[in-house]
């Protein structure tokens, strides 16, 4: 006999001959209608709540096999009678980035601006450090170009290494959002 069985007979867990043969108590009456309340009754669905081995609840069990999905049927193309096509009038802008070291790069930066209708952002630095006389100069068309012709002119950046300005045409709206 092993130790649990021992175990289980000093407890009264198990019944033994002689167990069988004592006359019932007032108290093993009380534990036999407990344990008759606790056994599962006819009914499937207890006897999955109940299992009578729980270590092989455990267990590994056998992994469903993934059934293949079928195919999806191809749909048709969908025809589409009236369309519309949208061509804005300038299809791109050229957004030039210039370090201006004389007049005429700065007469260049004019001309994008009114007549090619291109934004163009400005490094200012060169021009205010070497020639103070060409930066006033520069200073000077950005603002005509603001009141004659509506161009926007906004600071992007002033340090001691750069002084960015972005110059864009009528046309093109940029916006401060800081």
């Amino acid at each position: 006999m092993s130790f649990t069985d021992t175990l289980k007979k000093s407890l009264g867990f198990e019944e033994t001959e002689d167990n069988k043969n004592k006359p019932k108590n007032e108290f093993s009456i009380f534990l036999d209608d407990i344990r008759d309340a606790l056994k599962p009754k006819g009914n499937p669905n207890n006897k999955q709540q109940y299992r009578q081995e729980p270590q092989k609840q455990y267990g590994q069990t056998p992994r469903p096999t993934p059934t293949p999905s079928p195919k999806p049927k191809a749909r048709p193309t969908p025809v589409y009678d009236e369309y519309e096509v949208i061509i804005p009038d300038q299809s791109y802008y050229e957004i030039i980035l210039i370090r201006p070291k004389t007049i005429d790069d700065i007469n260049y930066v004019v001309d994008q601006v009114i007549e090619e209708q291109n934004p163009v952002i400005l490094d200012l630095s060169f021009l205010e450090k070497e020639s103070a006389p060409n930066y006033k100069l520069a200073t000077d068309k950005i603002k005509q170009m603001r009141s004659k012709f509506g161009a926007q002119a906004l600071l992007l950046s002033r340090t001691e290494d750069k002084n960015l300005i972005i110059i864009s045409p009528r046309k093109v709206k940029v916006l401060n959002k800081g």
